[in-house]
């Protein structure tokens, strides 16, 4: 008995070790200096808001979004075509809100990755394209946006340069998100061309203000960020409300279980960085482009900074009582955009590595002193990881690996003490996200 209890700490322990050697060249691959010459460029297109000029080629979000393909079809042509690259747009009647004063089109640039082994699978990485300044409807004078949010485009297209140098079993989506300064239009839009087209979305990784360090509070911090997610989908039924009343599941919904995968995974291959997770939505009463797509039913995080400047956000540029307002260039601190931007990259590949998550994950043991679990077999799982925590705590911290099987009975495991979940494992050692339980095993 004694060798069997050593030989599974050995297997847990080389199991909850295992890393790829790929996710630090990825790290490594992600440059400061390309990442600052994108922010420069999209900052000197003046303002990138919706309603402005589309017509110049210098000037205006047409020509913003004109240079993000451009970049996107050089990416692509650097990997043999490996990017399909397209517009995706939606026409938006004058007057449909109070920012839309004039009828426009809201175009998104889209870059997609597909995978050799699930192409319908898709794990998708955003940054919004479009600016403002003070007055939302001034779609004229200059918006620089370095921060907000050229810094998240900036970070979507390195990750594009650096992950189109690997295959993944998944595909992988890289876009530029308009409107969302108007209304979150470019998010609702694909969101929508999702759902036409059939895809998969396993999550959505929001990229919204990732370069600033120095916060309106007087804080200096270039490690953490935040993570941004909803308790439980918008979209969930009246009876799987009910059921959570007593089986539990109010912190694990799919975005919630997103959110803790990047935490582990940065935790793991970036410990430098101090990833914070933000039980809600978005920040108070406010929205991001993440948004559309859980009203949609599918997972998304935002992933920002931790401590917002409301000095250089949403304002026009000017000098007052010795501060400087407005979103410019001199404001980002490119180190800490490229830390994230290597966050974004590997929690990318890793997804885009996994199998798919285990399905019909079922949960039982009531008033036993054990927990059962099943589910159904993941195509090119080589094993499954059974998860179980606190009620209270916000991480998967216990775990058991098994194989060969999809059921398991975790004996002296009380089921009214903790959390459960499942993940698959692939043979390099990646994990899908965690699975939680959506039936009752009687």
């Amino acid at each position: 008995m004694k060798k069997f209890i050593v030989l599974f700490l050995l297997i847990t322990t080389t199991i909850s070790a295992q890393t790829d050697t790929k996710i630090y060249d990825i790290i490594n691959a992600v440059s400061v200096d390309r990442i600052k010459a994108d922010l420069t460029i999209l900052t000197n297109f003046g303002t990138r808001h919706t309603l402005s000029d589309t017509i110049s080629n210098t000037h205006g979000i047409g020509a913003a979004r004109r240079w993000i393909k451009s970049e996107f079809d050089k990416i692509s042509s650097d990997c043999n075509n490996c990017l399909e690259v397209f517009y995706q747009k939606d026409f938006i009647e004058k007057g449909t809100n109070s920012r839309i004063t004039k009828d426009v089109w809201v175009v998104n640039v889209v870059a997609v990755q597909k995978g050799n082994k699930y192409p319908n699978n898709f794990i998708i990485m955003s940054g919004d394209i479009d600016s403002r300044i003070s007055d939302p409807n001034n779609f004229t004078d200059d918006a620089p946006g370095a921060n907000d949010n050229a810094s998240g485009m900036a970070g979507t297209i390195e990750a594009a340069r650096v992950l189109s140098n690997y295959t993944f079993e998944n595909s992988i989506i890289y876009v530029g998100l308009s409107g969302e300064e108007q209304g979150l239009f470019g998010g609702k839009g694909l969101a929508t061309y999702a759902k036409e087209k059939g895809w998969n979305i396993v999550g959505v990784i929001n990229n919204d203000m990732i370069g600033n360090i120095k916060g309106v509070d007087g804080v200096i911090d270039n490690r953490t960020f935040r993570i941004f997610s909803e308790p439980v989908p918008p979209t969930e039924t009246e009876r799987q409300r009910k059921s959570r009343r007593f089986y539990g599941g109010e912190v694990d919904g799919i975005s919630r279980q997103l959110a803790r995968y990047i935490y582990k995974t940065t935790k793991t291959y970036m410990p430098e960085m101090n990833p914070k997770m933000i039980y809600r939505l978005d920040r108070f009463g406010r929205g991001g482009h993440h948004r559309p797509f859980n009203d949609a039913g599918f997972a998304g995080i935002r992933i920002m900074e931790a401590h917002e400047n409301y000095t250089q956000q949403h304002q026009d540029i000017r000098t007052e009582n010795g501060i400087e307002y407005g979103d410019r260039l001199k404001f980002v601190n490119f180190d800490y955009a490229k830390n994230l931007t290597a966050v974004n990259a590997i929690n990318l590949a890793s997804i885009a590595t996994a199998p798919p998550a285990p399905k019909n994950v079922g949960i039982g043991g009531i008033v036993e002193a054990s927990a059962k679990l099943q589910w159904d077999k993941v195509d090119g799982a080589k094993g499954y990881k059974i998860y179980w925590r606190d009620t209270t705590s916000p991480t998967w911290d216990n775990f058991k690996y098994i194989e060969n099987t999809t059921k398991f009975t975790l004996d002296g495991i009380v089921l009214d003490n903790f959390f459960f979940g499942v993940s698959a494992v692939g043979k390099d050692g990646h994990e899908s996200i965690v699975s939680f339980p959506s039936k009752i095993i009687r």
